[in-house]
């Protein structure tokens, strides 16, 4: 017959199996955080990527971001308001000078060219008669003043007889004076036609001035017209390629509203922007590096803006490869913009750790197998590499790439 165990052995037993069980579970929590822990304080060499601090020149840049933009783009604009009445073209599409890219309502404005070609013949015309009255005008003034000058001849003619008959006795005295006195008037007469023909020739010929000067105001003006009227036959300025159109037949254009864009994407430049704190860094001149991807492009900033606008400046870089195959229009980059040179410095490789001037905590090489992390002090840097201020000494092998995962390990093994 079966006993009951008694309560005491129960719980002994209950105990030992408690303990075991415990025991067994402390010593696989153990081993794994053993486990993990070797495992996160080491490392694969093949994952990390190593500088050694050497000895040379920076040229100290400043980083800014960029947009790859067409050398050229022209913008067309509708110089009269109208109304689109045809299209011809479709973006994208290449054009030559010249080409028709689309047609704009242009009855009205045709209409008053026609009504000032008219005016034009007219004022014309009234020049030409205006020319004409007053060579005919000087004409008879000239004329005048010859039959005057004739009759003074035949007046001092008179007056050298009548002066000849008086010293003979045969003449009176009051015909002698009588004709002096006809003589000096006919001079007096003679003097102020002449003198009324120089003042007639001038205000002729400023009357004729001024009649010339309107109308050459008048004919700017219908020149100016014309342009309008030829350049609202939109037309592509340049050989280019289409990359915007308005292809809504019917709607209104106001003047001066956007019609078309024909860009050159054969050339690009880099539109490129930088916080206004390092502005006084940026000069037009200066050498720049566009990065795209794994590629270096060469370049001069050729202009800068003088304002800034919300924090930013704005300049431009000027490519020196400006076709090269990896350029494209709206392709975002990265510009480092040169503005001084520092000879015979430490330095190290530029990486993701970079971030700016200041103190850093970087894995440095000890022997072959492992990471030693030590405080650094960094200066300027490039695109290509980054000065060393303190921390560390020439052949000294330093981690350049992204270690966040171990920012709170001391020393990693090297696998």
């Amino acid at each position: 017959m079966d006993r009951e165990i008694p309560k005491e052995v129960r719980n002994k037993e209950r105990r030992k199996q408690i303990i075991k069980y415990g025991a067994i579970s402390i010593t696989a929590i153990v081993c794994i955080c053993f486990l993990i822990s070797i495992m996160r304080s080491s490392i694969r060499l093949k994952d990390v990527n190593l500088s050694e601090v050497d000895r040379g020149t920076i040229e100290v840049s400043v980083s800014a971001s960029g947009k790859v933009t067409p050398a050229f783009e022209e913008i067309i604009n509708s110089p009269i308001n109208s109304r689109i009445l045809e299209v011809y073209r479709k973006g994208g599409d290449s054009v030559d000078v010249g080409t028709p890219i689309l047609k704009l309502d242009l009855q009205s404005i045709q209409t008053d060219y026609n009504k000032l070609l008219d005016e034009e013949q007219m004022k014309r015309y009234q020049l030409e008669q205006l020319l004409i009255n007053n060579e005919t005008y000087l004409s008879d003034l000239e004329m005048k003043i010859q039959i005057e000058a004739m009759k003074l001849n035949r007046m001092q003619v008179e007056l050298r007889n009548e002066l000849y008959l008086d010293s003979l006795g045969s003449g009176t005295t009051d015909r002698v004076h009588q004709a002096e006195l006809a003589y000096n008037t006919g001079k007096l007469e003679l003097q102020q036609l002449r003198q009324q023909y120089l003042n007639e020739q001038k205000i002729k010929a400023s009357d004729m001035k001024v009649k010339e000067l309107e109308y050459n105001i008048f004919l700017k003006s219908m020149n100016e017209m014309k342009r309008t009227l030829d350049d609202a036959q939109i037309r592509s300025p340049r050989k280019a390629i289409l990359t915007y159109i308005n292809t809504q037949v019917g709607v209104q254009v106001p003047q001066g509203s956007q019609v078309a864009i024909v860009s050159d994407l054969s050339h690009f430049k880099v539109d490129a922007e930088i916080a206004d704190s390092y502005g006084d860094r940026v000069a037009a001149g200066g050498r720049a590096v566009v990065r795209l991807g794994k590629e270096q492009l060469m370049g001069t900033v050729s202009s800068v803006t003088p304002l800034s606008k919300n924090g930013v400046i704005s300049f431009t870089v000027q490519l020196e490869e400006d076709s090269h195959k990896r350029l494209r229009s709206g392709l975002k980059t990265d510009v480092y913009v040169m503005n001084a040179v520092k000879e015979d410095v430490m330095r190290i490789s530029n990486g993701s750790y970079y971030v700016g001037k200041g103190s850093y905590e970087l894995f440095v090489m000890n022997g072959g197998d492992e990471l030693v992390k030590r405080k650094v002090q960094l200066g300027d840097s490039n695109f290509e590499y980054v000065e060393v201020i303190e921390g560390l000494q020439p052949g000294d092998r330093v981690v350049v790439s992204d270690m966040s995962d171990f920012k709170n390990k001391g020393k990693l093994k090297v696998k």
